[in-house]
């Protein structure tokens, strides 16, 4: 018997004239399904469905999303948000940066720091959703390589004071799924989100991190690591559930 196989697919929907791109992913599973995240919407279909039935879906995905805009803000100021604007600043920490924005006739759009001014030359055919998406990552990487030296630093030394463990590398990515990650090959990444955060939460994630260099789960041994440099660090869990959607460009 054939199957035909899963595969990923690219739809648009429409809301307040503005494109929105969804992830139309067909697979094996029965049925239809539709997600919503600060990130990315989804819908899942059958691997048999038809372009009539994806583009009927599509639709109902369309007026799903604008009922959740509309009970919840917070998604629709992830794709409607904020519109830089140039002369803005923007403090990160106990830095501040000075946004000097133009729109050009180009395909790609770039940054530079030049002493405390970022330099955005943005393409100027991109849609307000669009604008914003590579307006905040564009910013999160010039953001990450003048703070790299810092936190490689004060990772470094916490390690020294801690478990001193072998470190690959430390990194600091553009990431909302989470706060931090290491791998066991010795790799530790950071959000760079985490850098709006109070420099006692950004301690507890670091730690967090290192304590993964021993324990790769979130066994009862790995809480004692962490509790053992960090007795109180339920109140750094508690701000950074709290203040997720303050922690952002």
């Amino acid at each position: 018997m054939f199957f035909a196989k899963k595969r990923t697919l690219k739809g648009l929907i429409h809301i307040d004239g503005v494109a929105l791109p969804v992830r139309v992913a067909l697979d094996l599973a029965s049925g239809h399904y539709y997600s919503l995240t600060t990130r990315r919407i989804t819908l899942r279909l059958p691997v048999t469905a038809s372009e009539a039935m994806i583009r009927d879906y599509l639709h109902t995905v369309q007026e799903w999303v604008k009922v959740q805009f509309e009970q919840q803000p917070a998604y629709r100021d992830a794709y409607f948000g904020k519109q830089f604007k140039d002369g803005e600043l923007l403090q990160v920490g106990d830095r501040k940066y000075v946004l000097a924005l133009e729109f050009k006739d180009r395909v790609t759009s770039s940054a530079r720091l030049v002493g405390d001014t970022i330099c955005l030359e943005m393409n100027e055919n991109l849609n307000a959703w669009q604008r914003t998406r590579t307006a905040k990552t564009l910013l999160s990487r010039i953001v990450a390589k003048d703070f790299q030296g810092e936190i490689s630093r004060r990772v470094t030394e916490m390690n020294a004071r801690t478990f001193r463990q072998p470190i690959k590398s430390i990194n600091l990515k553009y990431n909302h799924s989470n706060w931090g990650s290491c791998s066991s090959a010795g790799n530790v990444n950071l959000s760079t989100r985490l850098l709006f955060a109070p420099r006692e939460v950004q301690d507890y994630v670091i730690l967090h991190e290192l304590a993964h260099l021993i324990e790769m789960n979130h066994s009862d041994r790995f809480w004692a690591l962490v509790e053992r440099y960090m007795p109180k660090y339920q109140e750094a869990e508690k701000w950074l559930k709290a203040n997720r959607a303050k922690c952002d460009f």
